[in-house]
């Protein structure tokens, strides 16, 4: 994904990969260190400040409410989402008869007696049954007399397994609820795969035997599953996700209202003399107070970078690309 992507690899890495704690807490100490500095070069002391309007009491005032409103409106946010868990039997039902019946037509495509129950190892086969009917499109088109066919055909699958067995790799390790295995299916791009095999069906159909036609609606067939697999278990975690959200924030809303209300009642800068490293201690007390009491915003930040992101990258389903990207890894028609 980072390789077809024209945006940087870190920057990538910071919206989809790194831990999301890390990048609360990377952005928490940049907050910190922003109103350190500010306090530093600012030419009115804090306490001179604290003195004539007492601004600290007018913000953590403002922490108070904005702490509570955020909170609230997230778990509704939530609750909202996950509405869709709730419902009457007969839609539970209805759920489930999809679910089955989406299960049995993938066994019936993969020819096994029963689909994996786990998510990562349900995806991986069908990757690796993609790869299996890819090899099969090579062996119908092995005795083609037209060679532009097989070097377009040799070129898109040789694309195809490497790309199908280093997304495969990554789904051995993954397990659902972490981030690995979207990740691992985000890499495999099967919106291009599938328009590259019609394409080639189509350009090529008069040179193609019925086995090397029937190969081809096989490899359609197979891609044509990953699509809503993907975007299904996409959805479960985003649910996912939502959820740790709303745990994280009620976690860390009740600290930093304790932190708050503290500044709030009991705080004086004026009260808090000395300086420690060469800074002052108002300042540090102060900047500390701030940044605790903006954990909450910044977990809803990190996450919510994540979901707006990866939500972007899978607008579409299908054969659909919304996106410039880079395929230099794969087939290029007539310059495009």
């Amino acid at each position: 994904m980072r390789e077809r992507a024209d945006e940087s690899s870190w920057k990538l890495w910071l919206l989809m990969e790194a831990n999301r704690w890390v990048v609360a807490g990377t952005l928490l100490v940049g907050v910190f260190v922003a109103l350190v500095v500010i306090g530093v070069v600012d030419p009115s002391s804090l306490q001179s400040s604290v003195a004539s309007s007492d601004p600290t009491e007018t913000l953590f005032q403002a922490f108070v409410t904005a702490i509570i409103t955020g909170v609230t409106l997230v778990v509704t946010l939530n609750q909202l989402v996950l509405s869709q868990e709730l419902g009457p039997v007969g839609d539970q039902r209805n759920r489930m008869e999809d679910a089955m019946q989406f299960r049995e037509d993938v066994e019936e495509v993969l020819d096994a007696p029963v689909s994996p129950p786990e998510p990562s190892s349900f995806l991986q086969s069908l990757i690796d049954e993609t790869c299996s009917r890819a090899n099969s499109l090579t062996d119908a088109l092995e005795d083609a007399r037209d060679e532009e066919l097989k070097d377009a055909i040799d070129q898109y699958v040789d694309a195809l397994t490497q790309n199908a067995n280093e997304v495969s790799d990554e789904l051995a390790d993954a397990e659902f609820g972490s981030y690995d295995l979207l990740s691992a299916v985000l890499d495999f791009n099967y919106s291009w795969k599938i328009f590259v095999a019609r394409r080639i069906h189509n350009e090529h159909d008069d040179a193609l035997t019925d086995e090397a036609r029937d190969a081809f609606d096989d490899l359609e067939e197979v891609l044509k599953f990953f699509g809503p697999a993907r975007e299904h278990f996409k959805t479960l975690y985003f649910q996912w996700e939502l959820v740790n959200l709303s745990r994280a924030m009620l976690y860390t809303a009740v600290p930093a209202l304790v932190v708050v209300s503290s500044m709030i009642l009991y705080y004086d800068a004026r009260a808090v003399p000395g300086s420690t490293l060469g800074l002052s201690n108002d300042i540090l007390v102060t900047s500390l107070a701030v940044t605790v009491a903006t954990v909450p915003f910044m977990l809803l930040l990190s996450y919510i970078l994540r979901i707006a992101t990866v939500a972007k990258r899978t607008l579409s389903i299908g054969p659909f690309v919304l996106r410039n990207v880079n395929r230099s890894d794969e087939l290029d028609f007539d310059g495009e």
